[in-house]
C-alpha cells in the first residue's frame, strides 16, 4: 500500500532558521525571560501533578486545561512584579507548549502504546540541563530595519542569509549546544514547480548503501561522516571522563572546554548529514517526476550489531529530506509499507518461501527466473507497489523498445520498427478492466492454478491491470 506524501498545489508552511548576534545586553534580557517562562513551565508540571494525585480517589474529577493555566498566570502577574516584569506572550506561549505536550503524553496513555513509544509526561525543566527557548506570535515581534524587535524590548541582530517568501507569523528565538542564538521564522510559502522530465525513480533505504534507486546515478552510497570524526570524538570524550566533577561540585574550565569541543564537533556532522541528504534530494526531485521511497523507520535497527553504521547513516533524516524536497517542488512524493520488498521479485510478483539472509545480496526469483541485486530489486518493488509505470527501471531493452512485462499486460508489444512514445499512450484504467493490487492478484492465481508460477499464470488475466 503506498501513500502520497506530495503537497496539495497551493501555499503551506515553512520555518526558515537564521543566526543572530546578541549583545551583552540583549543577552542579559534573554536569559531574563527564559528564567520566568521556565518558572511558568515549572508551576504548570506541579499544577498538573497536584490535580492528577487529587484525582485519585474525588469523585467529581477537575481539569488543569489551558484556560485555568492561564488564569493562574494572570493572578501570578499581578501579584508577582518581577514575572509582570517580563513579556506576556512568551509566557502564554509556554503554557500552550505544556497543554500540547501533556495532551499527547494522555493520548499515547489512552491508545495503550508500549511504554518505549509513549511520550513522557512533561517534566521539571532545570537551569543546568535545558536550553533556553522562547515562542513569540505575530503580536510579539516585529522586524525593522532588518533587526528583530521582540516584546520586551529586546533588540537583536539578525544575519540574513537569504529573504523571507512572506511576513512571518511566529518566531522562535532558541540557543544551542554551542552557545549559538537562532531565530525560527514561520512562514508561508508557495511550491516552486519543476519542469517535467517524465521519468519516475523507486527508493530502498539500506545500510551499506542509505539509498539504493532504479537510477544508478542517483544512488546514494554511506557518506560515513561520523566514522570520519569517532576518533576526534573518542578523544574528547575521554577529555570529560577525566575531568568530569564530583556530584553536587561545579564544572571546571578544562571540563567545559572539552564538552564544548565534543558538541561543536556533533554539530559539525550533523550538519554534514543534512547537507548530504539535501543535495541528493535536490537532484532526485529535479530529474524525476514521481519517486516511490519505502517507508522505512529505522528505529528497530538500534538494538542490532549494525546499530552504529545504521545511525551514521542517518536514513531518517534523509528520507524527511527527500519529502520536504518532493513537496517544496510539488512532486509527487509516496511512501511504500515497507513489508516483504525485499522477498517479493519485482518482474512477476512471486514472493520467496524463505527469508533471505543479509549475506545473500543477489535475489533470484524462483518463478520467472529473474536475477538482479537485492536493493535494486526493492528498489523496483516500489515502483510497482506504488502504482508508478516501471518501464524506465527493468522495461527497458539497451537502445530498444520498452519490454512488456508478465504484471502490465496493457502493454502491447512492439512490432517490427515502431516507435517507443507511440507506445507510451496506454488506455485508462477503466476501460473494460478491474483494477485490483498485486496481493489480491496472487492470491486469485494461487487458488485457480495452484502451484503454477506467477509467470505463467500472468498471460491467464489479460484483464487485470496491477499496481
Amino acid at each position: 500500500m503506498a501513500t502520497t506524501a506530495t503537497a496539495e498545489q497551493g501555499s503551506g508552511r515553512a520555518r526558515y532558521t537564521f543566526r543572530l548576534r546578541v549583545s551583552s545586553t540583549a543577552l542579559a534580557r534573554l536569559e531574563g525571560e527564559w528564567a520566568r517562562c521556565r518558572w511558568v513551565w515549572n508551576e504548570c508540571v506541579a499544577m498538573s501533578r497536584n490535580v492528577h494525585t487529587a484525582n485519585r480517589d474525588a469523585a467529581e474529577k477537575t481539569t488543569c486545561g489551558p484556560a485555568q493555566l492561564d488564569k493562574l498566570l494572570t493572578e501570578a502577574r499581578q501579584s508577582m512584579s518581577w514575572l509582570r516584569a517580563g513579556a506576556s506572550v512568551p509566557q502564554q506561549q509556554t503554557i500552550r507548549d505544556f497543554a500540547t505536550s501533556r495532551a499527547k503524553a494522555v493520548k499515547d496513555i489512552k491508545a495503550k502504546l508500549p511504554v518505549r513509544r509513549r511520550a513522557g509526561m512533561p517534566r521539571i525543566k532545570r537551569k543546568r540541563d535545558a536550553r533556553p527557548t522562547l515562542n513569540y506570535t505575530q503580536r510579539g515581534f516585529r522586524l525593522k530595519d532588518g533587526r528583530l524587535h521582540l516584546a520586551g524590548g529586546i533588540t537583536l541582530t539578525v544575519v540574513w542569509s537569504r529573504k523571507l517568501p512572506s511576513i512571518p507569523s511566529s518566531v522562535r528565538v532558541y540557543r544551542d549546544s554551542l552557545g549559538h542564538w537562532y531565530a525560527s521564522f514561520v512562514v508561508t510559502t508557495e511550491p516552486q514547480p519543476l519542469p517535467t522530465t517524465g521519468r519516475v525513480l523507486g527508493v530502498d533505504w539500506g545500510v551499506k548503501e542509505t539509498a539504493t534507486t532504479t537510477s544508478d546515478a542517483h544512488d546514494l552510497p554511506h557518506p560515513e561522516h561520523g566514522k570520519n570524526a569517532a576518533r576526534k570524538l573518542g578523544r574528547y570524550q575521554r577529555m570529560m571522563a577525566r575531568r568530569r566533577p564530583a556530584k553536587g561540585e561545579a564544572a571546571s574550565k578544562g571540563y567545559r572546554n572539552a564538552r564544548r569541543q565534543t558538541a561543536k564537533l556533533y554539530k559539525k556532522v550533523v550538519r554534514q548529514r543534512q547537507d548530504t541528504a539535501r543535495k541528493w534530494a535536490k537532484s532526485v526531485v529535479r530529474d524525476h517526476d514521481a519517486i516511490a521511497v519505502e517507508d522505512f523507520r529505522p528505529r528497530f535497527l538500534a538494538k542490532t550489531t549494525m546499530a552504529r553504521k545504521a545511525a551514521d547513516a542517518a536514513i531518517g533524516a534523509t528520507k524527511t529530506a527527500l519529502i520536504e524536497m518532493g513537496r517544496k517542488h510539488a512532486r509527487d512524493v509516496r511512501l511504500v509499507h515497507p513489508a516483504h520488498t525485499t522477498t517479493d521479485c519485482a518482474s512477476c510478483g512471486a514472493r520467496t518461501k524463505h527469508a533471505l539472509p543479509l549475506s545473500e545480496r543477489t535475489y533470484t526469483c524462483t518463478a520467472c527466473g529473474a536475477v538482479s541485486p537485492r536493493d535494486k530489486n526493492s528498489a523496483r518493488v516500489m515502483l510497482v507497489r506504488a502504482g508508478l509505470n516501471p518501464a524506465g527501471a527493468d522495461r527497458v531493452r539497451a537502445g530498444g523498445p520498452q519490454v512488456p512485462g508478465q504484471r502490465e499486460p496493457e502493454i502491447p508489444a512492439p512490432q517490427g520498427g515502431e516507435d517507443v512514445k507511440a507506445l507510451s499512450s496506454l488506455p485508462p484504467a477503466g476501460a473494460g478492466r478491474r483494477v485490483v493490487t498485486a496481493g489480491q492478484c496472487m492470491q486469485t492465481v494461487v487458488g485457480a492454478f495452484g502451484r503454477r508460477s506467477a509467470a505463467s499464470c500472468g498471460d491467464a488475466l489479460p484483464d487485470v491491470r496491477l499496481r
